[in-house]
């Protein structure tokens, strides 16, 4: 069984600087080679979300992402509220 501490934060953003979209950034999952260049990219960015998916099941958390990523960046209007909505049993407690 997953404990509760078992998470991965992340933050959905959209870019500032380049091309406008939204973007994911997956907080704990960076390493050295790449974890400045990620943090400045979502700090220069204008922040929608963030949060914590459970480590238990997090492909197919990362794929409710990916989906709502793709509707944002197709002009869906979505809410913060929804993203919490549709990670539903995916989300960890803050």
């Amino acid at each position: 069984m997953a404990m509760e501490s078992d998470k991965v934060m992340f933050e959905i953003y959209k870019e500032a600087a380049y091309t406008g979209k939204y973007r994911v950034v997956y907080y704990t999952e960076l390493n050295e080679n790449n974890k400045e260049w990620e943090i400045n990219k979502a700090m220069a960015g204008e922040h929608f979300y963030d949060g914590f998916i459970k480590n238990y099941h997090k492909d197919e958390a990362k794929d409710i992402i990916e989906a709502i990523l793709k509707r944002l960046n197709e002009g869906e209007k979505i809410s913060p509220d929804q993203v919490e909505v549709e990670l539903g049993e995916h989300a960890a407690a803050k």
